[in-house]
């Protein structure tokens, strides 16, 4: 059967590659055989659970424990080993992204309680909260070891199992049908672009399964027991196929649990428990941090290295003992939590779901297969006494294991960096043009002197109306809401607003660079209409007549990357008198200043562009909204954005306007609400600040 599988599967996937052409029938095909594996996993975790210790004496139930605890350690640590060793082959690439908004969204939080205590067992049943499902299964269990006259009972949940066993035996005879439909389908739907960025950490995850599958966990089980290499993989080769074409490790369990026990047939004439301990062991590793789920802390290694926000070294203990904690529960909830602690973007998160859903879901069930096999085997061999050193697989360890890392890893590190990449942020930043078709544009670099000697009526739109034209004025330096593209074309999230608002005015444009100091000035003389958006802070309410805001930025720090770890949390930055911060003009509120940097050195900026030159060489860190901070290190990659716990409300941006002009201003600010309830300025957001392309956006 395993020799189908595979067939199945190269051929499924030949197939997709080379036609790139699938049916719908194929995806229901596939879909089916993972259903059918479903439908016994959950009722055969349960049932050989409560079967396995409820069968147990007391005695038996604590050898399993100790050496099951014991064994466990062994092979996450082994695995943690080779996660972290991994980043050596990563290549010395320049790094930086755009900004996310899933950097500052709330992270879900892991409840352990909720996830492991099975207040309504049934919901926990109907909902397949496997963690519940299995502690409720342990603790019937429990229950029948103390019971009297129990053999009866648990002879019901015996047949049970057995029941299971043939159903998923039979649905196993339709595998290779239903591998080729899922490897078919999975290759014909990849989209190559979403592959870019990813290259790295896929094939170094790819590397470091292979490594763990094939010899280092095969071999620690052959170092300490009778069994040889052949027979290990001989009966986890149906398991390891099924369960990389699914990307399921779930669906696998009862077929893990059959395969152990088929090793374990000559040993159970001995002693009984050989039959009864794989039932135990493999439904409760499904729902610990084993194999396949330790690759979501690897991805926090590479997400750190990718976006140019390395993990320290000395955070590798933290990590690990954060990430083991985490991924009791959900991976998806735990990256999230995990870049947090470790000031990586969060946005790389977008990238985790690419990745799992492209192939690393499946290496990952690949190696959680393996782990388990060797897990049961190593534990129940353990109990039954029937623990061995081999020298002549230690040996062959000793010396092969550590040559196939130290190859492997050399390979990867020379193959990575023959590939010649070239940091591309930057290109990135400046090769965009406007989303929207533009308004007739004009531009000046200063404005003219009709400032001065243009009469107008005290009526904004009259104004726009009898000139014919809207005149908008803008910041220089206002990444990403005003600049010059490759093109020397002047775009941006503002410039992508302007030429809006004239287009539904049936008016051209015409934009005018200013500095922020003339602002009112130009304002209220009629000259501009609207300038680019600045922060709301009481200072510009004071100053400014503010539109409704029509974006928000979160506060942020933009740092060198070597200094990331120092501005983790604003508590921190509290009475340093060594610190120095530079805050550029339009967020510089000296009121605020005062009241929460006391001690700290405060440098105003006319230009955030300041920082980055010789004179902002003793400024420690730029107080920035993260949209534009992150922006900027798309420049100047070897800058980081952080953003200090605890969050910051976020600071609201709106569009200064003449101060007597109350009819514009109201026109404007609905005109605003109009075009967020449209979605335009969510897929402005989107494109200009996020640097992605709008989904279900039409032009």
């Amino acid at each position: 059967m395993g020799n189908k599988i595979i067939i199945a599967m190269i051929l499924g996937l030949i197939i997709g590659f080379s036609t790139q052409f699938t049916l719908p029938i194929i995806d229901l095909i596939g879909q089916g055989f993972v259903m059918l594996l479903q439908m016994t996993a959950l009722p055969y975790i349960s049932v050989s659970l409560i079967y396995g210790i409820g069968s147990m004496s007391r005695q038996q139930s604590k050898q399993l424990l100790k050496y099951g605890s014991a064994s466990f350690m062994l092979l996450v640590l082994t695995v943690l080993f080779f996660i972290f060793l991994a980043p050596i082959a990563f290549p010395d690439w320049t790094a930086a992204a755009f900004y996310s908004a899933s950097a500052i969204e709330s992270k879900p939080e892991l409840n352990i309680l909720q996830l492991f205590l099975p207040a309504n067992p049934f919901n926990a049943y109907a909902e397949s909260i496997i963690p519940a499902v299995v502690v409720f299964s342990i603790f019937i269990g429990i229950g029948f070891i103390g019971v009297e006259n129990k053999r009866r009972s648990l002879y019901v949940f015996k047949d049970m199992r057995e029941a299971l066993s043939v159903v998923t035996n039979i649905v196993m005879y339709l595998a290779p049908i239903g591998v080729f439909a899922i490897s078919l389908n999975a290759a014909a739907t990849l989209i190559p672009e979403e592959l870019e960025g990813l290259l790295v950490y896929i094939v170094t995850i790819a590397s470091i399964v292979g490594l763990l599958c094939f010899i280092v966990l095969p071999m620690i089980l052959t170092i300490i027991t009778p069994l040889t290499y052949k027979q290990l993989l001989t009966i986890a080769k149906a398991p390891l196929i099924t369960a990389f074409a699914t990307g399921s490790l779930f669906v696998v369990l009862p077929l893990i649990v059959e395969n152990v026990r088929k090793q374990l047939k000559d040993y159970a004439k001995i002693n009984t428990a050989a039959k009864r301990i794989p039932s135990i062991l493999v439904p409760i590793c499904f729902s610990l941090p084993v194999g396949g789920k330790l690759l979501a802390i690897f991805f926090v290694l590479f997400a750190g290295w990718f976006s140019g926000e390395t993990v320290a070294i000395a955070d590798y203990p933290k990590l690990m003992l954060m990430g083991v904690m985490q991924l009791f529960g959900s991976s998806m909830i735990a990256v999230p939590n995990l870049l947090e602690s470790f000031n990586v973007s969060g946005g790389m998160f977008e990238l985790f779901i690419v990745a799992e859903q492209l192939i690393i879901s499946r290496l990952g069930a690949l190696l959680s297969v393996m782990f388990i096999m060797v897990f049961s085997l190593l534990v129940t061999l353990m109990v039954l006494k029937q623990v061995k050193f081999n020298l002549k697989p230690f040996a062959l360890f000793s010396f092969g294991a550590p040559l196939c890392t130290a190859l492997v890893l050399s390979v990867l590190s020379f193959g990575f960096d023959s590939i010649g990449h070239q940091y591309q942020g930057y290109e990135k930043f400046i090769n965009r043009d406007l989303l929207l078709p533009p308004a007739k544009a004009r531009y000046l670099k200063e404005p003219s002197e009709l400032a001065y000697t243009e009469v107008n009526s005290s009526d904004t739109l009259t104004n726009i109306q009898n000139r014919g034209f809207l005149r908008m004025g803008y910041y220089r330096d206002s990444l990403p809401y005003a600049f010059h593209n490759k093109d020397g074309v002047l775009v941006g999230l503002d410039i992508e607003l302007g030429h809006l608002l004239a287009y539904e005015l049936g008016v051209d444009i015409e934009f005018v660079q200013i500095y922020r100091n003339r602002t009112n000035e130009l304002l209220n003389s009629g000259y501009l209409d609207i300038v680019s958006g600045i922060p709301i802070t009481p200072a510009n309410l004071i100053k400014y007549n503010l539109s409704e805001s029509y974006i928000s930025e979160h506060a942020a720090l933009l740092v060198k990357d070597e200094a990331r770890q120092n501005f983790t949390t604003w508590e921190s930055l509290i009475g340093r008198k060594d610190l120095v911060i530079g805050i550029p003009e339009a967020y510089f509120y000296a009121q605020g200043v005062q009241k929460n940097l006391p001690d700290s050195v405060v440098w105003e900026l006319s230009t955030p562009r300041l920082f980055f030159k010789e004179k902002g060489e003793k400024i420690d860190a730029m107080l920035y909204g993260a949209a534009g901070a992150s922006a900027w290190t798309l420049l100047y990659p070897e800058y980081s954005v952080v953003l200090p716990k605890p969050q910051m409300p976020a600071v609201a941006i709106a569009f200064p306007l003449a101060q007597d002009d109350a009819a514009f201003e109201h026109f404007i600010s609905h005109w605003i609400r109009m075009k967020k309830r449209s979605n335009t300025i969510s897929a402005f957001y989107t494109y200009w600040i996020e640097g992605k392309k709008p989904a279900n956006f039409i032009r």
